[in-house]
């Protein structure tokens, strides 16, 4: 995918900036969406790798993710979703690449995931992330289980964020559409304790929202029946970031369902929303840098 200049604009980014940020795109045992993930970052400039996690699993070590400012968990069917959604690779990165992933979150690397890759962010106790031990990962203390109402939905969903989160892939958002397609997205807390500390440090970035723009657990507005209308999860420094549906399929206006109403009530923008995700996310490893 080119890079497209008048995009890094609309997007307050510079390419003299944005060029140096390195993407790192996990592929491999089930995943899918590299090429959408990987054209959302290189549309604005970035150096991606897409990189089967196989290879990086053949030489495991400290610096496995060193030369990475972001990494991408991808949505998909890993693993088949046996035993349960994103719980195999889970484990699989958790105990080969562990010490790999701990020391970029300690030296302050972003990542996001999408669907099965937020499901594998949680798995891995990357999110919420609470009481992580420096050079280490954090135990699980959450998980996303199946749907409230059972089945697969696959649709489009309104979200709202907030901005008292600290999450920096959220910043400037205030409603956001974007395409959901789960069978397993309903958070849930491994206690009261970890949920209550959650909400109270605004580590729910996104929540769904019914036509009213009030957050919800109703079907469909909410997929999957999430209390209070949880559709995301950050940790407590705001740079790893985790949502159930996938803005990497709204890169272009195009893409939403109802793109000509859109622009025949005035709506001019040739991007689709889940970009302005990902440039926040490259905004934040600029500045890091």
């Amino acid at each position: 995918m080119d890079f497209d200049p008048k995009l890094c604009e609309a997007m307050g980014l510079s390419p003299r900036h944005t060029e140096k940020v390195r993407v790192l795109v996990m592929t491999g045992y089930g995943l899918n969406c590299e090429d959408e993930t990987a054209a959302g970052f290189q549309r604005l400039g970035c150096a991606v790798d897409r990189v089967h996690v196989g290879e990086l699993i053949a030489q495991p070590s400290a610096e496995s993710f060193s030369q990475w400012d972001v990494l991408a968990f991808i949505g998909g069917f890993s693993f088949g979703d046996h035993v349960a959604s994103g719980r195999v690779y889970a484990n699989r990165l958790r105990y080969r690449l562990g010490e790999g992933l701990a020391r970029f979150v300690d030296r302050g690397g972003l990542a996001v995931g999408m669907c099965n890759g937020f499901q594998t962010m949680v798995k891995l106790g990357i999110l919420p992330g609470l009481d992580r031990p420096e050079g280490q990962l954090a135990a699980q203390q959450a998980s996303l289980v199946p749907n409230e109402r059972l089945g697969y939905y696959d649709g489009w969903v309104t979200m709202r964020a907030d901005p008292k989160s600290p999450c920096v892939w959220t910043r400037g958002v205030e409603l956001i559409d974007l395409p959901s397609r789960h069978g397993e997205g309903q958070l849930v807390y491994g206690s009261s304790d970890l949920s209550a500390r959650s909400e109270s440090a605004h580590q729910v970035p996104l929540r769904y929202v019914d036509a009213a723009g009030d957050s919800t657990c109703e079907w469909p507005h909410n997929p999957n029946g999430s209390v209070g209308g949880a559709g995301a999860l950050c940790d407590p420094s705001g740079r790893l970031f985790g949502l159930m549906p996938h803005p990497e399929a709204f890169l272009y206006a195009e893409n939403h369902p109802r793109w000509r109403a859109r622009r025949d009530a005035g709506d001019e923008r040739t991007w689709g929303e889940g970009v302005a995700l990902l440039a926040n996310g490259v905004r934040a490893a600029i500045e890091a840098r």
